[in-house]
């Protein structure tokens, strides 16, 4: 069962697609994640691409995010991101956008402190999103890009767009790859 593992809403359980559209972060896998960024959570504005259930933006609104924006393009996750932010009682902080995520980063205003984007492993478009994001700004200049990624997907390419690995973290069958500009 998804939940919301920590703060205003913790253990509020969450709704999530049905069958194989969505590949939703583990508890175990998301805690660690909030773990390692929980000194930058407080206040922020959160952007969480490839969005899916919301559960990754909703946890940030939880524990003290200022605001959260969605962004996915599937009608259905739309619908359950949602309805899981009522059920939190989120919404208000919250902006969800049914777009595919390459077209609505140049409408987004103003920049994030971070962005979690979690993109179906198959597709490899990861560097297509960070180019997006350097030539939009949407990322703040003190700010982080966390990507979940298939464990052995390669990411030396983010050098070549300004961009640096500031860690990474590695858990069975994927992985989170930290970056600054």
């Amino acid at each position: 069962m998804l939940r919301v593992i920590a703060g205003e809403a913790r253990s509020v359980p969450l709704m999530t697609l049905d069958g194989l559209e969505t590949r939703p972060t583990t508890d175990r896998v998301k805690e660690t994640l909030f773990n390692l960024l929980q000194n930058y959570i407080y206040d922020c504005r959160f952007l969480d691409l490839f969005a899916g259930s919301g559960q990754i933006g909703i946890e940030a609104l939880s524990r003290g995010a200022a605001e959260a924006t969605f962004i996915e393009k599937n009608k259905k996750a739309v619908d359950i991101i949602e309805k899981n932010l009522a059920k939190t009682k989120l919404g208000e902080n919250a902006t969800v956008l049914k777009k595919d995520v390459i077209s609505a980063l140049p409408f987004l205003g103003g920049s994030y402190d971070i962005i979690f984007m979690d993109p179906p492993y198959a597709l490899e478009i990861e560097k297509e999103v960070l180019s997006s994001i350097k030539e939009h700004h949407v990322l703040d200049e003190e700010g982080q890009i966390i990507i979940e990624a298939d464990k052995d997907r390669d990411f030396s390419f983010v050098t070549d767009l300004g961009f640096e690995i500031i860690k990474e973290k590695v858990y069975k069958t994927n992985k989170h790859v930290f970056l600054r500009s």
